[in-house]
């Protein structure tokens, strides 16, 4: 089982995705725990205080080392940071998460993620956790975002947690740098009427025929061949 800790100042965020689709069936048969804990529990003032203005100037504010250092040392998280485990930062500055770290990451026992918000995070926070982690080159209004993005992309690769074993292994990225191939259902043949404004007639899109044919080796080499490389996306092949 995989203990998932999230320090958060907004634990609210994550209570309806958890309790959906596969990470509610993975709470539920055991494969997974997620403790959520509220970061302003580990403040000494009345407001609850855990941002201030930051040292030199300059817009936004600073998240405070001081409740993060007592959340990662509470009864309730110190414990799980042991053999097995993970503390993580979520920021913009960390290195970026993706399916080959995912699977690494399926092995531990423990993952502590913090979120960090406002303008950013005490630098010294860094002296207590094992990694920075970005979900991608862009800005969010916090790491709540990055941590169900994590946790979901690890839930995935437990056994157990899909209702087919084998979704995982030939879904996009299962091999490193691969995007799968095209999907396709009923109907066979889609009909529509243009969205454009002056179109006239129905138009058709068909189901491939090699899909139709019942030839399982075609088909393989019909979908190895639809299979795209990002090497190549980025190159514009």
């Amino acid at each position: 089982m995989t203990t998932f800790h999230i320090v958060t100042i907004f634990p609210r965020i994550f209570d309806s995705y958890i309790n959906e689709s596969i990470l509610k069936r993975a709470l539920k048969n055991n494969l997974i725990k997620i403790k959520i804990h509220n970061l302003r529990d580990w403040t000494s003032d009345k407001h609850k205080t855990v941002d201030d203005s930051p040292f030199g100037g300059g817009a936004g504010l600073v998240m405070k080392v001081e409740p993060i250092f007592k959340a990662l040392n509470s009864p309730l998280i110190k414990g799980a940071r042991g053999i097995k485990s993970k503390t993580i930062l979520l920021s913009a500055k960390g290195k970026t998460w993706n399916q080959a770290l995912a699977k690494s990451h399926a092995k531990l026992k423990n993952i502590i993620l913090i979120c960090g918000r406002y303008e950013g995070v005490d630098e010294r926070v860094k002296k207590f956790i094992n990694e920075e982690i970005s979900v991608g080159d862009y800005i969010l209004t916090g790491g709540e975002i990055g941590a169900l993005a994590i946790i979901d992309s690890i839930t995935r690769l437990l056994p157990g947690a899909l209702g087919n074993a084998d979704s995982a292994k030939h879904e996009s990225h299962a091999t490193p740098g691969v995007l799968e191939h095209p999907h396709y259902t009923r109907p066979e043949v889609f009909e529509y009427t243009p969205l454009i404004k002056g179109a006239r007639g129905i138009k058709k899109l068909r189901v491939p025929r090699i899909l139709l044919s019942g030839n399982h080796k075609k088909i393989a080499a019909w979908r190895a061949k639809k299979s795209k490389r990002i090497s190549s996306l980025i190159k514009g092949d």
